[in-house]
């Protein structure tokens, strides 16, 4: 049995996670989905004083009030740039660190370094100064029905924080042996893209693909399930 730690993307709760969850424990295994502070059903402890450290310390307490080790850890879109920090000041606890269509920053790197430009680059929210709106679901591909519901429902301004902070790293995350990296290709190109193109020839990386858009938990969470379950050593 493994354990899997499911850290999500922007504007959204660890709700996303839920079809993948449902089918790690299915095949007998562990499942942690924290949600970030200020976020899901967390998002009334938005400040503007949460920034990307707080989001990399939730995980950490998670990690360390659970007594976890030898676990996969996992980020999607934003929860790239939390895991990257996570990884890092805990490498010898961690047996796989899996990126599904996120960000993968280097020392120093916000993620608002990170966005292409001329790419879908996220704003504040109208009359805010500290509140990042939530993309449109377009952004990410051609929205299923239930996409566009839970965007609807579900999201939420981010702060500000979370995003223009840059993520320190001390090369911890370099003892990581296990690496993925899981590609949604549609449409092409997308924001990450450029990770992918970076990754796929460096040694240590094994690489995927989906032909679907960015939520690929709920386009193709049966696909995403089996390449999160051959992340395990």
């Amino acid at each position: 049995m493994a354990t899997f730690v499911l850290v999500h993307g922007a504007w959204a709760g660890s709700i996303v996670w839920k079809p993948i969850e449902e089918r790690l424990r299915k095949a007998g295994h562990e499942v942690l989905r924290p949600t970030l502070t200020g976020l899901g059903e967390r998002k009334h402890l938005a400040t503007r004083e949460v920034d990307l450290n707080t989001h990399i310390r939730d995980v950490l307490g998670v990690i360390d009030y659970e007594d976890l080790a030898n676990f996969v850890l996992v980020g999607h879109s934003y929860g790239g740039m939390v895991v990257t920090g996570v990884a890092d000041a805990i490498p010898d606890k961690i047996s796989a660190l899996v990126y599904l269509d996120a960000f993968v920053p280097e020392n120093g790197q916000s993620l608002a370094n990170l966005v292409p430009a001329g790419g879908p680059a996220p704003a504040l929210e109208s009359g805010s100064d500290w509140r990042v709106a939530p993309l449109p679901p377009e952004t990410f591909g051609t929205p299923t029905p239930e996409v566009r519901a839970f965007f609807e429902k579900k999201t939420s301004p981010q702060p500000a924080g979370t995003m223009i902070q840059g993520v320190a790293l001390t090369g911890g995350i370099d003892r990581v042996k296990r690496k993925t990296y899981i590609y949604c290709n549609v449409p092409s190109p997308t924001t990450f893209t450029q990770f992918y193109e970076k990754l796929k020839n460096r040694p240590g990386w094994t690489m995927h693909t989906l032909p679907c858009t960015h939520m690929a938990q709920n386009d193709m969470p049966n696909e995403l399930t089996q390449m999160l379950l051959q992340a395990i050593p």
